[in-house]
């Protein structure tokens, strides 16, 4: 930690690697999910089982327009964002374990498991008070949390119900079908998994803009986090 003028304390928050991996997934997952928009309006209607058709009865209608159009190009960047994600993904679990930033970063420490600091973190999101003193340098619990449940559990179910709707990787790995309950129910699984991402994304970049963007912009893309002095020796 050094001063800088201002009477601010500059410390290094996230190694390159962490950096790196978190540009990359952010714009994987956008043109995830502007293609997957593209493709949805072939077929906006969920079904549950194994066949689906937009003459069919369904278990749920989008109040979207059919079109057909779209499907081409969206099915080709969807494939190719789809790739960059998982690559992108593995490559940042194995960095975390290896280094042990998952243990030290995402896993809650035990003070912020207390019933009486969940109680203040909730109250503080309710009304919208960004960190303060030393919380203002670690993650809080509901933010580890919700990291937790995204890298392990949504994600790998958008990588699996994704890989159950092509039948190339079907064709060798029939079990995908009895994990979800047919091509379609996957399907479902897949878009309703994709709305809880939209929804963390919405929430992320909004606590973004309450804790101070400009300062944890800068700490995304250089490193560089700034605390006022007096937070830093709270």
């Amino acid at each position: 930690m050094r001063q800088e003028p201002g009477a601010r304390a500059i410390v290094h928050r996230h190694p390159l690697w962490v950096r790196l991996t978190h540009w990359t997934s952010a714009v994987a997952f956008v043109l995830l999910l502007v293609s997957g928009v593209a493709i949805l309006l072939a077929l906006p209607r969920l079904f549950w089982g194994e066949t689906g058709a937009n003459d069919a009865p369904a278990a749920f209608v989008l109040p979207l327009p059919v079109n057909l159009e779209q499907t081409g190009w969206g099915r080709n960047l969807h494939f190719l964002a789809g790739w960059i994600l998982v690559l992108n993904g593995g490559a940042y679990l194995v960095l975390g374990l290896v280094s042990g930033h998952l243990r030290r970063a995402l896993l809650p420490d035990r003070d912020q498991l207390a019933p009486r600091h969940l109680a203040r973190e909730l109250a503080d999101h309710a009304r919208l008070r960004p960190a303060r003193g030393r919380e203002a340098l670690r993650y809080n619990a509901l933010q580890k949390l919700a990291y937790l449940v995204v890298i392990f559990i949504l994600f790998p179910l958008m990588v699996l119900t994704g890989l159950t709707m092509s039948p190339g990787v079907t064709a060798a790995f029939p079990e995908l079908f009895t994990l979800f309950g047919g091509r379609q129910s996957a399907r479902t699984i897949h878009f309703m998994a994709a709305c809880l991402l939209v929804f963390f994304l919405v929430v992320h970049v909004g606590q973004v803009f309450i804790a101070g963007a400009g300062n944890l912009m800068r700490a995304m893309i250089t490193g560089r986090f700034a605390v006022p002095r007096e937070q830093a020796d709270a």
